[in-house]
């Protein structure tokens, strides 16, 4: 068996509760009755209710699979009666507002076997052939007796075949699925997997954002076990034999017996079973002492011999030390078979959160979390696999590889095989560190030459010279600034160049970071976490420097980046930090896969909506939202000296410094 469990925005109303049960037999006075599958959904439910259905499952499944009977439709009998026996009881303590709001399916499979109840609107369908048969049709529910409460009545019964698909909807779902026709794009699926109905689903994921309730996809399989892959075989685990493995040293030990004196001890078996089976007893080795005065005759004969003992000596223990590894390497897939279980089983119920990710932000959480957990636990086995048999050790890297992925696809990767090379600089005329873009052109600096040079969008080229190396640089409002240590600063607006000079806040003062807004300019200092503000007064004059922080900030200690829109965004190790009006806002720690390795740059402004994020030991620049939520992030292997990166105006457009190569990249 396996199934899909599909859960359609679940917190669309505070006083709508469903959810879904599937249980799998794991002792074997349970497998005995089969699999147990309920879908339950409850209206206007009142605050006390809330853990209703889970109740109501739990009591059917622990009556369902504690009856004695090998008929699982006897067991479903059994397990109604219950159910109706502790909804009568809640009834009768004065809470009767689930009545008229309860819809709740129950099916049990057994082996070919299928029994099924229900109460309200849920619809199950039987999907065979192509032809789509609605079994609720044949269930004929009786009027509710206020009591004894019946509202479990008759019990359905049936034979499934091979690959047939029972597809169990709740009402909206079901009106959603008539009204779209998906039923029968799902009936002519010719294979059908998780896949194809993530497809269906997805090409409806903007209209289903409208609707709440459940899906719940089982098609019956005899070779797969419930809902599982069948990753692990015990094909992988090889039967040791020990007469195998000794009968070759046996034999040649049968052949040398005489000469060296070993006793072994045959025991045959039962003539039934027309086998072997050797046991060795005590094995004794005599060794000639080679004495003085033999002939040479006998002197190479007791060389010899002792050679044939000390080879079959080493051979032993070498067949030892083959039985014990094969021993653990038996050991290391069961427990391997284990962890593969449990992460296989994370994986199937990330899937199912998948679908609804771009919509539904707690599906992207719950599905992101079963997929990182998956990911740290395969992760280990994957470093032991050098004494593995081949088989098994490619199905570990093959669900490595499809968790991975996975998280690339929900954490948005996009490689670029060949990203646009837009500039290309000679080495003997310039080489460029850092990159800031302003009024459609591009400015290259670096701390070790005077020069600036400014890239236009048509591609043109010119070189300005700066009396100093240039350290930092910003965007003011219709210019550009460039700060040079201590103290010295030069300002481009259009073909004008301009001079000024900062006060310097303190002796020592460390320019570590430089941004900018409203023309007033904000330096980090990163070694003692302060940030220094310049209030713009005219003309290309600052106001005496303050500090900007209202205490001492850990989080600016350290810190490798600094970039302002109406708040001040601080980059350090993989967390990004925001500051308003000189307080501590928030810390975005960013998850992220592949993990955060070292991050090197942030920048936003007054005008993006995004936060953009760079590190070159990845060879990718990531965007978030900001509110540290992952948007895309982009990577290519040509990505291999990222220095620095700008972001047009606009948004649209990210330049990367990559060495002497700037490369374009159009959002």
């Amino acid at each position: 068996m396996k199934f899909f469990e599909f859960h359609f925005n679940p917190k669309s109303k505070e006083d709508l509760v469903f959810d879904s049960f599937c249980y799998e037999p794991e002792k074997a006075y349970e497998k005995k009755l089969g699999n147990l599958y309920m879908v339950g959904l409850l209206n206007n439910t009142l605050p006390q209710n809330q853990r209703l259905l889970k109740r109501l499952a739990e009591v059917i499944k622990k009556k369902y699979y504690s009856s004695k009977t090998n008929s699982a439709e006897r067991a479903l009998k059994g397990s109604l009666k219950e159910a109706n026996n502790f909804l009568d009881k809640i009834s009768k303590s004065g809470d009767v507002s689930w009545l008229g709001n309860l819809d709740f399916f129950i099916l049990s499979i057994k082996n070919s076997e299928l029994s099924f109840a229900k109460v309200g609107s849920i619809k199950p369908f039987l999907i065979r052939g192509g032809q789509i048969t609605d079994i609720n049709e044949k269930i004929q529910i009786e009027e509710l007796e206020p009591y004894p409460l019946k509202v479990f009545a008759n019990i359905v019964s049936g034979k499934l075949a091979e690959k047939d698909l029972i597809v169990v909807l709740t009402e909206q779902i079901f009106d959603f699925f008539k009204k779209e026709n998906m039923l029968k794009e799902i009936a002519r699926l010719d294979v059908f997997d998780n896949k194809q109905l993530k497809e269906i689903l997805n090409s409806k994921k903007e209209a289903l954002n409208n609707t709440s309730g459940i899906l719940l996809a089982i098609q019956f399989i005899k070779e797969i076990s419930f809902g599982r892959k069948q990753t692990i075989s015990e094909k992988n685990l090889e039967k040791f034999s020990l007469k195998q493995t000794f009968a070759p040293v046996l034999k040649v030990f049968e052949k040398l017996s005489k000469p060296f004196n070993v006793q072994i001890k045959t025991k045959k078996k039962e003539k039934k079973r027309k086998a072997f089976r050797f046991q060795i007893a005590k094995i004794k080795l005599k060794i000639p002492k080679i004495k003085a005065g033999l002939s040479k005759k006998k002197t190479k004969k007791l060389l010899f011999n002792k050679n044939i003992m000390l080879i079959l000596s080493l051979s032993l223990l070498l067949i030892f030390g083959f039985v014990f590894a094969k021993l653990e390497q038996n050991k290391k897939i069961k427990a391997y078979s284990v962890e593969l279980k449990e992460i296989q089983e994370k994986l199937e119920l990330s899937e199912s959160f998948l679908i609804l990710k771009d919509t539904n932000p707690q599906a992207f959480n719950k599905a992101s979390a079963l997929l990182e957990e998956s990911w740290n636990k395969i992760l280990p086995l994957t470093k032991g696999l050098a004494l593995l048999p081949k088989n098994f050790t490619s199905q570990i890297l093959d669900l490595k590889d499809e968790i991975s992925n996975k998280l690339l696809d929900l954490n948005g990767l996009e490689k670029i095989e060949n990203p646009e090379l837009f500039f290309e600089f000679n080495i003997k005329e310039f080489v460029p560190h850092n990159l800031l873009i302003n009024n459609n052109s591009l400015y290259f600096f670096t701390p070790y030459s005077k020069n600036i040079f400014i890239l236009k969008e048509n591609k043109e080229g010119k070189v300005i010279e700066s009396k100093e190396a240039i350290n930092l640089a910003t965007q003011l409002n219709d210019s550009t600034l460039f700060f040079s240590k201590p103290d010295k600063l030069m300002i481009l607006k259009n073909s004008d160049v301009f001079q000024s000079q900062l006060q310097t806040p303190y002796q020592d003062f460390d320019f570590s970071g430089l941004s900018s807004v409203y023309n007033n300019l904000y330096f980090l200092n990163k070694k003692t976490g302060q940030i220094i503000k310049y209030d713009f007064l005219n003309d290309f004059r600052w106001e005496t420097p303050v500090s900007w922080l209202n205490k001492k900030e850990e989080g600016v200690i350290g810190a490798k980046s600094i970039c302002i829109d109406s708040s001040i965004w601080i980059l350090k190790n993989n967390s990004a930090y925001k500051y308003y009006k000189g307080e501590f806002q928030k810390e975005f720690h960013i998850k992220i896969f592949p993990k955060p390795k070292d991050f090197s740059k942030i920048y936003t402004s007054t005008k993006l909506p995004y936060l953009y994020i760079l590190e070159p030991i990845q060879k990718r620049i990531i965007i978030l939202n900001k509110n540290g939520q992952i948007t895309k992030q982009l990577q290519s292997e040509k990505f291999d000296n990222l220095l620095d990166f700008a972001i047009s105006e606009n948004g649209k457009t990210i330049y990367l410094l990559n060495g002497l190569k700037i490369y374009k990249i159009n959002l």
